[in-house]
């Protein structure tokens, strides 16, 4: 599984590296070119997956290891399948409803908190976010029916 990431990493910094290239990855008169920082971040992405890859062909005992095992694996399923839930959601719900569930689930279910601070800490947080980015920054995130009902914008 590391060869596989490190050949996934290397893609994604060899495109970086050619689209910084693309852009102009040299210091201009006026200074950096668009792509000059891009350059670097896309040459450390491909030295690092290079490292990883030659480090993972070299060591046999990483070969013959299981990468994940069933519990660990259901660990990350129990995680993941609601990531994937709240982000399929959150352009309906809204981000603020979608966060305050999210929380919930994850307090109540892996934190076995009661239900009175499952459901009180994210509705605290999310109203703290919302007067944060939408008072504060203006920076508007997307919102669902309920804000809406309650005139919030």
């Amino acid at each position: 599984m590391e060869l596989v990431v490190a050949g996934i990493i290397f893609a994604v910094g060899a495109l970086v590296i050619y689209d910084s290239i693309r852009l102009g990855n040299r210091w201009g008169d006026d200074g950096p070119q668009a792509g000059y920082f891009p350059f670097y971040v896309g040459s450390l992405l491909c030295i690092s997956s290079l490292y990883t890859f030659i480090r993972s062909v070299m060591n046999r005992l990483l070969a013959e290891e299981s990468f994940v095992t069933r519990g660990q694996l259901k660990l990350v399923l129990f995680v993941l399948l609601p990531t994937i839930v709240y982000v399929a959601v959150i352009e309906q719900t809204g981000i603020y409803v979608a966060s305050i569930v999210f929380i919930a689930w994850f307090m109540r279910v892996l934190g076995k908190y009661s239900w009175l601070k499952s459901v009180l800490i994210p509705v605290v947080l999310m109203v703290a976010f919302f007067a944060t980015f939408e008072f504060w920054f203006k920076v508007p995130l997307p919102k669902g029916p309920l804000e809406a009902w309650l005139h919030l914008n």
